[in-house]
């Protein structure tokens, strides 16, 4: 299936947010995940307030880890549901 840049970018966003919420929470593991750049994966969690997902940075930065407080208008329960899709659908 071809995507969009704006669906990659929306499904690669979502991903990354299910990815923390399975416990592949901190940068080493998510990029050791899916095999992604780091600054990619910065970028990404970094811009997941612009779909109203709220997620943010708790502890150190060494032991700390990434949290979401709250999914917004998305509904986790679908991402949940369609998580091996994405994951297909991104390439990872």
């Amino acid at each position: 299936m071809h995507l969009t840049k704006t669906k990659s970018s929306f499904y690669r966003r979502i991903f990354i947010a299910a990815l923390i919420e399975r416990g592949f929470n901190t940068l080493p593991k998510i990029i050791a995940e899916i095999d992604a750049p780091r600054r990619t994966v910065q970028d990404t969690i970094n811009a997941l307030g612009e779909l109203d997902i709220d997620c943010s940075f708790s502890g150190a930065n060494k032991n700390g880890c990434y949290i979401i407080h709250s999914w917004g208008p998305i509904n986790n329960e679908w991402v949940d549901v369609n998580y091996k899709t994405i994951k297909a659908y991104l390439g990872y």
